[in-house]
């Protein structure tokens, strides 16, 4: 029996990547690449249990979504933003989630010094 527990088990663990997946669907642009909305996506679900809106509402989640596009912009168009604070917060961000996936994406913190 312990067969059919770890397979359900498993079973379960891939719906609910799939309801995540599904959930974060609706958030992608229609200019972005494949390429451009995998890494966003997974900086999105990485980062969501994080943002979640409180009860009261408080827009945290709309809060994830911006900085996700800031994000990605950085990334895959070489924008950046004034604000230094910011966009440091998205560098580490972003950082945690290149280390965690395995990512071949580049960004040195001498980037930083420009902003």
């Amino acid at each position: 029996m312990v067969g059919g527990e770890a397979a359900a088990a498993v079973e379960e663990l891939v719906s609910g990547v799939r309801q995540a997946a599904d959930f974060a669907e609706q958030f992608r642009s229609y200019s972005e690449s494949e390429k451009q909305w995998k890494a966003r996506m997974e900086f999105i679900l990485r980062h969501l249990p994080d943002y979640r809106d409180p009860p009261d509402g408080g827009g945290r989640l709309d809060q994830l979504l911006s900085l996700s596009m800031v994000w990605a912009n950085h990334l895959f168009l070489g924008c950046s933003i004034k604000a230094k604070e910011k966009m440091y917060h998205i560098f580490i961000m972003g950082h945690r989630l290149r280390e965690e996936a395995g990512m071949n994406v580049t960004v040195t913190t001498a980037a930083l010094d420009s902003w």
